[in-house]
């Protein structure tokens, strides 16, 4: 299932699948939000923004706008 990563719930994984490059700061890019690399909801800020995700082993904070601009492939637990 595709979703963006604002969808996702805390503790909920995906691999990035797809981003808009207009949107993404290179900043977050350096850091790996890459298609094919996975992504994890750690937590939300109060009023929802940003939104904390681990990905690739770095602990990054997302706006909600932004984060609305990156496509997820949710992981299912088996």
């Amino acid at each position: 299932m595709q979703t963006s990563i604002a969808e996702l719930k805390i503790g909920q994984k995906g691999i990035i699948c797809d981003f808009n490059i207009e949107e993404i700061p290179l900043k977050l890019l350096e850091m790996g939000c890459l298609p094919g690399n996975s992504i994890e909801l750690i937590q939300v800020a109060p009023f929802g923004c940003p939104l904390y995700f681990v990905v690739n082993d770095s602990h990054v904070a997302i706006r909600l706008e932004t984060a609305k601009e990156i496509t997820v492939i949710i992981e299912t637990a088996n």
